[in-house]
């Protein structure tokens, strides 16, 4: 046999795989379609094996055969699955490769990307990677421990990063940290800071690096700009060993229309559909994958299924729900197809939202679907049995837009706009929620956090710790974007680095100070996260005093656990200030955002208070408080 002589019949796909294929229900294609090393008698080589059910003919070019598009054709199946497949052999570790497409009935051919590849070439160049998916993996202890973990009754501080623009190399700060370069500091800094999770922007591979990974292509492949798949294992493997979680950004929503992508594929709209009112975003300006395709199905959830099993994910974030489940979605009358009802709903995405969740949760106990959904759609973290989508948890978008809208007001304004911090308690409880402070809130015009604040330099510093005050004592799982750990003073740029130079000044070192002793407290608090999703947890002592723009309220962890939270959203500091507590005793002050270790004046309550007799709020004994200006306070009573 002469060397790279292509062998057919010996793949790796069995009847079954082509079965569940066309049933749209294998969710582990990675491991059968795409390119894999291995042997074929005494050759190795690698099989490939690719699903265009329209093409003519398939022929692999690579560096193997001087990029020849005819010397190497793939073999159809005949079973009507539409996948061509041949092992060559001598193809190595590290080839680079396309599929060449002849399309049947009409003149075209395009050299296209392996949709199933682990690894491509460094953008702009666009070949797929042979690559294998082997990795030692060293957090037993920790996988172990997640497959029987409750999540949602534990706490969740989650730190959302972009891996390209968190840091760059102060020799070089137009280059990237590598995935190994941020094993070696990301976990440190996670400590630091006390967040329980790391979240990752998109890593998956895309041709643009501006889209910040939102416009994927390789949907089963690390972007190679920070490295191969092997060290982003590593990364993962190494916060793991540090007690840390790690989240990825998922984006099946859509994608881009590149030349060596999945748009038209084989001659014909295979993954997306064809006709421009399904198939199309007028927003993104890419193509949206045709649910209810079954072997399109199977494709996303085995790319969900590939992140959480090959790379050891403890969670998917998946980006832009709401797109996917209104077939109107950013459209005018007259642009969109309405469903067979009639209706604007997408049944097929809707479908697929449940497979894929039913799927993830039943293969992988411990991790958690977050869904990004920016509209009212009702049970989005429901299990199907009960009609929802069955995602774990979903951002809170209200939350996050009232509370913005109310932090940015001049505090003197704060008085007519109370219901904004007020209103988000009334449905705090009908989804599992994450409070996201997350990239988007920082970007295209709508500067940082710190910078959205009102006052002067001093009130921006006290606002912005109030508001991170008010976030971490609310009902739901937290998230923040990096940088605002620290009060980034300008807006996110992902062509640069964070500016931690800032933290050589005592007002920015004192809001990370801060962050980190929010996060202390809450991980150390059941109150502050166990009852998160429950009614139970949460109890309003006043959110009446508009005028002053004061509230109170207390969480509960239901096992006699209890913290007292109250904020003072204005400037003027207020003595003597009486609220209601559940029961007699001194309340240790916990936390004090307006502590001079923050940044603060320093004025409060000198470790606590004791309670007296005297009822208010409907409980039969109060405290007496001094509210800092523009504070948060958060107090415990001292059962020892």
């Amino acid at each position: 046999m002469a060397n790279n002589e292509v062998t057919y019949g010996k793949g790796l796909l069995t009847e079954h795989d082509i079965y569940l294929f066309k049933e749209g229900r294998h969710y582990r294609l990675y491991e059968k379609l795409g390119s894999h090393i291995g042997r074929v008698g005494r050759r190795t080589g690698t099989h490939f094996a690719v699903w265009a059910p329209n093409a003519e003919q398939v022929h692999v070019m690579g560096d193997f055969n001087d990029w020849d598009i005819k010397s190497h054709p793939l073999a159809l199946r005949q079973d009507d699955s539409g996948i061509f497949e041949g092992f060559i052999a001598g193809v190595k570790h590290g080839t680079r490769y396309k599929y060449h497409i002849s399309a049947r009935g009409q003149d075209y051919q395009a050299e296209r990307g392996d949709p199933f590849a682990l690894y491509w070439e460094l953008p702009p160049n666009t070949a797929s990677v042979v690559w294998d998916a082997q990795h030692a993996w060293e957090d037993d202890n920790w996988m172990a421990a997640r497959q029987n973990r409750e999540t949602l009754n534990q706490p969740q501080s989650i730190y959302e990063m972009h891996l390209g623009s968190w840091r760059r190399p102060g020799d070089d700060p137009d280059r990237f940290l590598t995935y190994l370069e941020l094993a070696e500091i990301l976990p440190d800094y996670l400590e630091k800071t006390g967040f329980t999770h790391v979240e990752f922007l998109p890593v998956m591979e895309h041709p643009f690096y501006g889209s910040w990974g939102y416009q994927c292509l390789g949907f089963f492949a690390p972007s190679s700009r920070f490295g191969t798949p092997q060290e982003l294992m590593t990364l993962i493997d190494i916060i793991h060993q540090r007690g840390f979680g790690v989240i990825l950004d998922w984006v099946p929503s859509h994608f881009p229309n590149d030349a060596h992508g999945l748009a038209y594929f084989d001659g014909t709209h295979l993954y997306e559909h064809a006709d421009r009112r399904q198939g199309f975003h007028p927003d993104w300006q890419s193509e949206i994958f045709n649910y209810g395709r079954n072997e399109v199905r199977a494709f996303l959830i085995s790319s969900a299924f590939s992140w959480l099993d090959r790379f050891h994910a403890d969670g998917l974030r998946v980006d832009a729900v709401a797109s996917m489940l209104y077939l109107d979605y950013s459209r005018k009358a007259g642009e969109w197809i309405p469903n067979r009802y009639g209706g604007r709903e997408n049944l097929e995405a809707i479908e697929f939202m449940q497979a894929m969740n039913e799927a993830i949760y039943q293969e992988f106990p411990g991790v958690q679907t977050t869904a990004e959904e920016s509209t009212a759609w009702p049970m989005v973290s429901r299990p199907l049995y009960v009609g929802g989508l069955g995602f774990g948890l979903k951002w809170n978008m209200g939350w996050m837009n009232d509370t913005l809208e109310y932090f940015s007001q001049d505090p003197i304004h704060r008085k007519h706009h109370h219901s904004q911090v007020t209103f988000s308690i009334w449905y705090a409880f009908n989804e599992n929620f994450v409070l996201p402070l997350s990239h988007d809130e920082v970007v295209h015009g709508k500067r940082s956090l710190l910078d959205r604040m009102p006052g002067d330099t001093w009130q921006k510093f006290a606002n912005l710790r109030l508001l991170f005050g008010y976030m971490w004592g609310h009902p739901g799982k937290k998230l923040l974007f990096m940088g605002g750990e620290f009060a980034q003073g300008r807006e996110w740029d992902h062509d640069r680095s964070l500016d931690w130079h800032l933290l050589d000044s005592d007002s920015h070192h004192g809001m990370q100070r801060w962050v980190e002793d929010l996060n202390a407290l809450y991980r150390r608090t059941p109150a502050l996260y166990k009852l998160d999703f429950s009614k139970e947890g949460f109890q309003w002592i006043d959110f009446h005093d508009e005028q002053n723009s004061v509230l109170s309220w207390l969480r509960r962890d239901g096992d006699g656990g209890l913290l007292q939270v109250v904020i003072n959203a204005t400037p003027v500091a207020r003595t003597n200030y009486r609220v209601g507590v559940p029961e007699p005793g001194f309340w240790r002050e916990m936390l004090n955002s307006d502590s001079r270790e923050y940044g603060g004046s320093g004025w409060g309550n000198l470790g606590g208070v004791d309670s007296v007799p005297v009822p208010d709020h409907g409980f039969f004994d109060s405290v007496s408080l001094n509210l800092p200006p523009l504070s948060v306070l958060y107090l415990a009573l001292d059962r020892s």
